[in-house]
């Protein structure tokens, strides 16, 4: 009996452990340690980046990173001050901000160059570069014309979202016991999922989505450039003196002297921001999906998108997303190329599904919704692709075309990028070879369904 109820509780602890994987595991083994002299022999220097696109982002060979910058500087010195080495070669490798430091435990990289406040373990055996920056603030950013708040107190009960890996977590829990000691509700903390960085955040308090975020005052004051309606409340500080860091670990004493140095003498350009302003004002825009213009549009339409969503084993919701990017679900768009209707289907896409007169709604939307199904099955069909980044591909792949999406994936695999992932990953190939305008759009689409399924229930009917 003992034994039964052994293993059974074995296959329990196995479920509830793939219930939370979104993905295929991958398991490394660790790697040795690699001080500078064996760096300089190997000729790479392995950095960990934070996947965010305000820390590491690069448009057609253009630095939007802010850590970008900072990293080439540092690779031009360690090569200025080696005379008898080969010449060293920075390999950037992109991982979830809250995987970075355990990737650097196990020697998956050199060195750790987040771009923004990293919570440190205690006894984690790593060991902090001289400050990046100091005295880093975490202020509350909400939307201009929202309520504003004159203390943190009066946040109580109030939401906020944060990406993966925030610090501001640690400082919410704290405040969270401070109101619940005074007998007042705490602050909610709403984690979003992994597709969505920093950045992405932001942008949906500048488009309305979520109410409030909490961000660390120079990333907030950056976005803020590019997103007018942002508000960036200075004075509701979760933190006062935050500092950050590259990170290494504590056996690796002459890379992290090395970095030391650079850091003390280093002085970023007056105009480093120049090409991200250029870039994000143009190209990365979300707009507020559920107004009551909006709604009303939606309610009109949801019948068709359902039907032709469940023949194709789609969530129609991600079809709704998909036709407020194209069409703000207006069934009468018209748009170039010969594209039409909801779902800006052209002539073309529809005839290789079979499927005519698309100026009928609901041939419209049995066009797109056929055309997303035959992309799935023909080119992203794999299970080694988890349903999230596979919905990535595929929208991909109804923007640009799926094959020109293959060859994506198989340059991020040449280059050590994880093929299977759209988000962070191959959509950095994507921003080097042809611009943000597939990764604005895959973005887009993914941000107004997380808008669209946070009210679900509002949006089905009983």
């Amino acid at each position: 009996m003992l034994r039964v109820l052994l293993i059974g509780c074995l296959f329990l602890l196995s479920f509830a452990a793939s219930a939370r994987v979104s993905g295929p595991l991958e398991v490394d083994q660790p790697k040795a340690v690699r001080d500078l002299p064996d760096i300089r022999r190997s000729g790479e220097l392995r950095v960990l980046i934070n996947q965010s696109r305000n820390s590491s982002g690069e448009v057609k060979g253009q630095s939007i990173g802010i850590e970008y910058q900072r990293l080439r500087a540092f690779e031009h010195q360690l090569n200025s001050n080696n005379r008898n080495s080969r010449t060293i070669k920075l390999k950037l490798i992109p991982k979830p901000k809250d995987q970075l430091l355990a990737a650097l435990r196990r020697g998956e990289g050199d060195m750790v160059a987040p771009g923004e406040l990293l919570s440190v373990p205690r006894g984690s055996n790593l060991s902090a570069s001289a400050e990046v920056r100091k005295d880093v603030s975490l202020v509350i950013v909400a939307r201009k014309g929202n309520r504003q708040y004159r203390h943190l107190e009066d946040l109580s009960g109030r939401s906020l979202a944060l990406p993966t890996g925030s610090v501001a977590g640690d400082a919410i829990r704290e405040l969270n016991q401070q109101l619940m000691d005074r007998k007042k509700a705490p602050l909610i903390i709403e984690w979003v999922n992994p597709t969505l960085a920093v950045e992405d955040v932001l942008e949906m308090v500048h488009a309305g989505i979520f109410n409030l975020t909490a961000v660390e005052l120079p990333i907030a004051e950056r976005w803020a450039k590019v997103m007018p309606k942002l508000r960036v409340d200075r004075h509701m500080r979760l933190l006062e003196d935050g500092s950050m860091h590259w990170y290494t670990r504590r056996d690796m004493p002459m890379l992290s002297a090395s970095i030391d140095r650079f850091i003390k003498s280093y002085h970023p350009s007056a105009d480093q921001d120049a090409v991200f302003q250029r870039v994000y004002r143009r190209l990365y825009k979300v707009h507020y999906p559920l107004g009551r213009v909006e709604r009303q549009r939606l309610e009109r339409v949801r019948p068709v998108l359902q039907r032709h969503a469940k023949a194709q084993n789609f969530d129609w919701l991600m079809l709704a997303a998909l036709a407020f990017k194209e069409s703000t679900l207006n069934p009468s768009a018209r748009g170039a190329g010969g594209a039409m209707g909801l779902m800006q289907v052209t002539p073309a896409a529809a005839r290789s599904v079979g499927v005519s007169n698309i100026a009928n709604l609901d041939n419209n939307v049995m066009a797109s919704a056929k055309y997303l199904a035959m992309i799935r099955r023909n080119f992203f069909n794999s299970p080694q692709l988890n349903e999230r980044e596979r919905m990535a591909f595929i929208l991909a792949g109804y923007n640009l075309g799926p094959q020109r999406v293959q060859s994506m994936r198989a340059e991020a695999r040449r280059r050590g990028l994880n093929p299977n992932q759209w988000f962070f990953q191959v959509e950095r190939v994507a921003m080097e070879q042809i611009g943000m305008g597939v990764v604005s759009y895959v973005n887009s689409v993914n941000k107004y369904f997380v808008a669209f399924d946070r009210e679900r229930y509002l949006l089905e009917p009983k």
